[in-house]
């Protein structure tokens, strides 16, 4: 065997290697993930209902605001006000209008599938998802289409049958949508609409199950 051919052959041997060690990297990281989301939410469940819960779901919207723990409240001049109407095409090819969820709460989150937080929350919005049904509140999970960092439709898609995401995920241009949804900073954040179709709330940062109901029953 030629010279050429074992430097060919140990290239080649490198190169695959370099290929099974990114495979383990990207595995590792995957897997810390959800072991991250399952402490997080194992965290949530064991947590005594008289330290939290029951506080905050018998509290008004002031209330909850003052309280707020890794949140807080953005776009409060919008608070009151009509949101303004859009329609969307989720993942799996259906149309939603906004005004069309009239007589019913409305949940918009603006997320990324780069975003730990947004993966963090990923589980009570799964858990809300469950314990409340979609005529008393519509869940809309907005992620807009970018470069850097990158969030394809594709990453999101793998994303949410991963995570087993069983609430309404769009992956969209980051202007589809009308401000003030267009205009936000930071994610997680959170939009509540009200039945009559006005801005609620909007919060910037992770909502935990508790807190989020807190904030639909609160007036």
């Amino acid at each position: 065997m030629s010279k050429q051919q074992n430097q060919l052959y140990l290239w080649l041997a490198v190169f695959i290697t370099a290929i099974i060690l990114a495979v383990v990297v990207i595995w590792a990281v995957v897997n810390r993930q959800d072991q991250e989301e399952q402490q997080e939410m194992h965290n949530w469940q064991n947590r005594s209902v008289d330290s939290g819960e029951e506080e905050l779901s018998s509290a008004n919207l002031s209330d909850i605001v003052r309280s707020a723990r890794g949140w807080r409240p953005i776009f409060t001049s919008w608070y009151g006000r009509p949101s303004p109407d859009f329609v969307l095409t989720d993942i799996s090819g259906k149309n939603h209008k906004l005004s069309d969820y009239r007589g019913r709460n409305v949940m918009i989150i603006l997320w990324a599938t780069w975003c730990s937080p947004c993966l963090i929350e990923i589980p009570h919005l799964i858990e809300l998802r469950k314990t409340v049904s979609e005529d008393k509140l519509a869940m809309l999970a907005v992620s807009y289409i970018t470069l850097m960092p990158l969030n394809t439709t594709e990453m999101v898609k793998k994303l949410v049958e991963r995570r087993k995401i069983n609430y309404t995920v769009f992956s969209i241009d980051t202007d589809a949508m009308p401000a003030p949804y267009s205009q936000i900073r930071g994610i997680p954040c959170s939009f509540f609409i009200d039945p009559q179709g006005k801005i609620k709330l909007a919060a910037e940062g992770l909502l935990m199950l508790d807190t989020t109901r807190a904030i639909l029953q609160a007036e």
